[in-house]
């Protein structure tokens, strides 16, 4: 919905890398002294900055916009600059030259990444869990929705805006044509995929050319397998692609390639056109998120095949060490409080935005982080939409972390380009882990 046409109290910029090296920060003169979470002083309005990664149109923003301009009614001076970036890999280059140029401003997007945890670790960034707890909050977020934000060691230095859960959407009216099941383990897909492929159908409609898509796949068995404690201790090199959860994970991946599980040409396939190919009939299952209910749980969805789309949450396998309700429920990439410019200004107004932020944002049918608001559901949804809401107050506390926002970059960037092979059979599982765990050596010294 557009905004009346007034002058707004944020203003959304859209900056370049040779601009961000030369953002300064906002001058306060009265930052409050390290680790202390309620500063005294006079709030003093004035120009603070976000730098985020997300969409410009998004839910979040929007609903900070509101937020922003309600907060500068009662505090003239006061603005909120958003300093944009979408693209992901930009926006990381930006916020690590900034954070190396100790020049980001009051509040930045970050994952939980070792980078992120550095900054921690020098006293650059606000202990978010007291903060919360300052502000009166701790008590009302969901906890799948703040250990998504914590580093290893539990800590929390994150604020989570979004609340999302990753299912494999799939169409029933296919699997029954095709005389197959949904897999109730992860051992179950590679026979599922022959029996569609049996009956012309293509299985999976992946989205190859992003590469974090198939990425999720090679973290599923190792979740189960061995829990989230693998990917943490493979990415400081205490673990390895030759362990036995790595292994299963490659063997797993090369069986569904075997099978034809994705779809031709899936390698070069993005977003927009794999979610075509489960949308108009032509796949029958298609794993994403709940960001995507407005096009898969209302009637935007094709007629012909709406009445025929349901979901199922991530198998499990033999000898499980996660719960079949434990599975990709991520919280997206969270803000972060800059240490040295948080004052009196900065913690009234995350005080006065975090608790007017749920309502305002699950009045847009999304799942807040927190649990104290009631989605509102779309006049438009289908029965999908309510269930896939409410599937959110049964999720386990475990999460299988996708593992793009986990691995070091060099290690990631190679992890993908081998997945492709990998599936493709262009390498065999013992090829896959020889490299990559070559790669985890030169990189983080395992």
């Amino acid at each position: 919905m557009k905004r009346p046409a007034q002058k707004s109290a944020l203003k959304l910029t859209l900056v370049g890398l040779t601009a961000a090296a030369a953002l300064v920060l906002s001058g306060c003169g009265s930052a409050a002294p390290s680790g202390e979470i309620d500063p005294q002083g006079e709030i003093k309005p004035r120009e603070i900055s976000w730098l985020l990664s997300r969409p410009a149109d998004g839910g979040v923003i929007t609903a900070m916009e509101q937020i922003a301009d309600e907060y500068a009614k009662d505090h003239p001076g006061f603005s909120l600059n958003l300093i944009t970036t979408p693209d992901r890999p930009s926006y990381i280059q930006k916020y690590e030259t900034l954070a190396a140029a100790n020049k980001l401003p009051e509040l930045f997007d970050t994952d939980a990444t070792p980078f992120a945890q550095k900054l921690a670790t020098k006293g650059q960034m606000v202990d978010v869990e007291k903060l919360l707890d300052d502000i009166g909050l701790s008590d009302e977020y969901r906890e799948a929705a703040l250990n998504y934000q914590r580093f290893d060691d539990g800590s929390l230095y994150m604020v989570p805006f979004e609340f999302q859960l990753e299912f494999f959407w799939y169409n029933k009216a296919l699997l029954q044509k095709a005389g197959v099941a949904i897999p109730a383990t992860l051992d179950d897909f590679p026979a599922m995929c022959k029996g569609l492929r049996a009956a012309g159908i293509t299985p999976i409609a992946l989205d190859g050319a992003d590469q974090w898509p198939l990425e999720r796949y090679m973290s599923y068995y190792p979740f189960r397998l061995a829990g989230p404690e693998y990917v943490q201790e493979l990415k400081t090199g205490k673990a390895s692609f030759a362990d036995p959860a790595g292994r299963a994970a490659a063997e797993w991946l090369y069986d569904l390639g075997q099978a034809g599980c994705f779809a031709e040409g899936f390698s070069s396939t993005g977003y927009a056109d794999a979610q075509a190919l489960f949308t108009s009939g032509k796949a029958a299952v298609y794993n994403i998120g709940t960001w995507e209910l407005g096009n898969l749980a209302t009637d935007a969805l094709d007629a012909g095949v709406r009445s025929d789309v349901d979901y199922f949450t991530l198998p499990t396998i033999d000898g499980a060490v996660t719960n079949d309700n434990e599975y990709v429920t991520p919280s997206g990439i969270g803000m972060a409080v800059n240490a040295k410019t948080y004052d009196p200004l900065v913690r009234d107004f995350l005080s006065f935005a975090l608790k007017r932020y749920p309502e305002i944002y699950a009045a847009t049918g999304a799942l807040s982080p927190t649990t104290g608001v009631e989605t509102t559901i779309p006049d438009n949804a289908t029965p999908l939409y309510s269930r896939a809401i409410e599937q959110a107050g049964d999720v386990g506390p475990k999460i299988a972390m996708p593992w793009d926002t986990q691995l070091d970059p060099a290690t990631n960037t190679r992890l993908q380009q081998e997945l492709t092979l990998l599936v493709q059979g262009e390498i065999t599982p013992d090829e896959f882990i020889d490299t990559m765990d070559k790669t985890l050596t030169e990189n983080v010294g395992g």
